[in-house]
């Protein structure tokens, strides 16, 4: 608690400073604290020394992101067992977990700030014509950097999976491991069927609304949405975001999976560790252990059982090729011994959304920074974990819809509308956030800089475009090559214009005309060839603002033995390996239907009894 209220006096400090904005002010707050490491929670494990390190563990778990910390969580629940987990990043502290300042924290150093390469197809409103792809550098990885939004997707998702031949994850075969995840605290929707209550994550709303998330709420109903538990037993429809939070604060996998068990001595966790490679014995294709970079001295540990890469969707593919694993010709160009020729880094996939999609109303009721970052809100906020700075970075409703069966309630949604409380012009920052540039923000965004806004995405959920990540060099400082491929496949465009006219129709809706809802209408620059609310002025508003909704995922797949795309099999072993699995983001071979990061916590702890069972642990779901 001292180490708290010391972060919130030099909050307050810096937002008395009349030399700066209030978002820049708020900004040099929020990188000062991050960067102060006293400030970590205590309840996190301790780092544990290099000279206090074993010469070999049973596990190594590379990344102490969602997955890593369900992992390790659970392999260290056998005591006979030793387990290290590896993070490059630091650890986490209270300010992370304050919801409303989600977007801050991709300005510090938790944030990898990794970035597309230029295609000429997307983004082409945005600095240098690169999506911005925040990814968490931090125990609990980008659960400390999301919004906080948990949904599992479509039980056709999971069914769909068994059906590629991956057996064992048809929904009903991982309901039970989603069900194991939650204490679910939604009031309204008590059913064990599809919700858990004695998990290690808190799943809840939050527990501020704004006027405009109920009328949005209102209209969607209104248009004929039903007010659904999407986590439930259908999708489609309308509901305030379940959330994974605690009693008003981020609840992240690091707060979940470890605080709780930070004592145990089976395991230990190397923080400000860079994982070089996977070390792999060339003649057996079995792993020996890791080098990885600590203090800025390189280690070899050994592990005896099995090394777990949990690094995510980007930096999976990218140690793993590092290692000698990806396709051959890739790693001979860049003089990488091939211990196994896999499609790594391929079927990559991620959640866009068309950007600025924006409605000006005539009340004083959005999320705008210098009305809702004060001394009292922060007073509330630190003291009763209540009001607006617990919304998670401003999102409040989701609808989900399926444009192919638009009167089944049971439908198999291709659409997500994610509604704000505020715009981009509530908190300036937002621009930096997605790397819009200057001259697009001053004609379409900077005249409406005093009005009360709301802003709304259309996410496309099942795209069927795929990009893939490349290495730069074999140089494991060097970020890779991303190339999403956004809008390759028409149909994805074709979708998304269908979510844009669907947010106007909701719009149009009593409840949100009853706070003047009103689409902002200043076209940007470069698409004013076509005339504004035309089909091709919003499929090049769609290339200018591609907004990703950070679920990267797909780039080490998993698959049967004759999918010559798959990278790990149904138990999620690499092939030609031994003694090597992927537990993350990166193996899901189809995106789910909804957000990312459940469905990693759900891959986590199955992944986990798989390792189990296979090294005879009998404490299984």
């Amino acid at each position: 608690m001292q180490s708290q209220s010391k972060m919130y006096k030099i909050l307050f400090l810096l937002l008395t400073g009349a030399s700066t904005t209030l978002q820049q002010s708020l900004l040099e707050g929020v990188i000062k604290i991050v960067q102060e490491g006293e400030e970590q929670i205590t309840a996190e494990p301790a780092d544990i020394p290099a000279q206090n390190l074993l010469k070999e563990y049973d596990f190594i778990i590379v990344g102490a992101g969602t997955a890593g910390c369900v992992v390790a969580n659970r392999l260290s629940e056998n005591p006979d067992w030793s387990v290290l987990l590896v993070e490059a990043g630091r650890p986490e502290n209270f300010l992370m977990d304050m919801p409303i300042l989600a977007n801050y924290l991709q300005f510090t150093e938790t944030n990898w700030k990794y970035q597309t390469e230029p295609s000429g197809n997307a983004c082409l409103g945005f600095d240098g014509q690169r999506c911005n792809w925040p990814r968490g550098k931090v125990i609990g990885g980008s659960s400390v950097l999301n919004y906080m939004i948990y949904t599992r997707g479509n039980r056709r998702d999971y069914d769909h999976w068994a059906d590629l031949g991956n057996t064992g994850w048809s929904f009903k075969e991982v309901l039970p491991y989603f069900r194991k995840i939650e204490n679910f605290t939604v009031p309204e929707y008590r059913d064990s069927n599809y919700h858990g209550y004695e998990g290690y994550l808190d799943v809840s709303y939050a527990p501020y609304r704004t006027k405009i998330a109920d009328a949005f709420v209102n209209s969607s109903m209104q248009f004929g949405f039903p007010y659904v538990d999407y986590n439930g037993h259908t999708q489609v429809g309308v509901s305030y975001l379940q959330l994974s939070l605690r009693d008003g604060v981020r609840e992240s996998s690091s707060r979940a999976y470890l605080h709780p068990i930070s004592r145990r001595p089976n395991l230990h966790v190397s923080k400000y560790s860079m994982v070089k490679k996977i070390v792999i014995d060339p003649d057996s294709k079995e792993v020996q252990g890791i080098q990885m970079v600590k203090n800025d001295r390189t280690y070899f540990v050994r592990a005896t059982k099995e090394v777990i890469s949990s690094a995510g969707a980007i930096n999976s593919p990218q140690v793993l090729m590092l290692s000698g694993v990806g396709p051959k010709k890739h790693l001979q160009q860049l003089g990488i011994p091939v211990i196994a020729n896999l499609r790594v880094g391929y079927n990559l996939m991620d959640h866009i959304a068309v950007g600025g999609i924006t409605f000006l109303i005539n009340e004083t009721v959005s999320l705008k920074t210098e009305r809702i970052i004060n001394n009292k809100n922060l007073r509330d906020y630190l003291h009763r974990h209540s009001g607006p700075l617990s919304i998670p970075g401003g999102c409040e409703v989701l609808v989900f819809h399926d444009f192919d069966h638009p009167g089944d309630p049971d439908g198999y949604p291709d659409m997500e509308l994610l509604a704000q409380g505020g715009s981009i012009v509530s908190d300036l920052l937002l621009r930096k956030d997605f790397g819009i540039t200057d001259e697009i923000y001053d004609h379409v965004f900077k005249p409406i800089e005093n009005i009360d806004s709301f802003m709304v995405f259309p996410m496309l959920l099942r795209p069927k475009s795929k990009g893939r990540i490349l290495l730069r060099s074999a140089n494991y400082k060097n970020k890779p090559y991303i190339f999403p491929n956004y809008f390759t496949h028409p149909q994805d465009m074709e979708t998304i214009l269908k979510g844009v006219k669907l947010i106007k129709d909701i719009a149009a809706q009593p409840a949100l005309q009853s706070i003047g809802a009103t689409l902002h209408n200043i076209s940007i620059p470069q698409c004013t060839n076509n005339p504004f609310g035309t089909k091709q002025y919003f499929e090049c508003m769609a290339r200018h603002f591609t907004f990703t909704i950070y679920h990267q995922s797909g780039t080490c797949k998993m698959g049967p033995a004759e999918d010559k795309k798959a990278v790990v099999d149904p138990k999620l072993r690499v092939y030609g390996v031994k003694g090597l699995r992927v537990i993350d983001a990166s193996i899901m071979p189809e995106i789910p239907s909804g957000h990312t990061n459940a469905p990693t916590f759900m891959i986590a702890e199955k992944g986990a009894d798989m390792i189990k069972k296979d090294w005879g642990f009998s404490n299984l779901v």
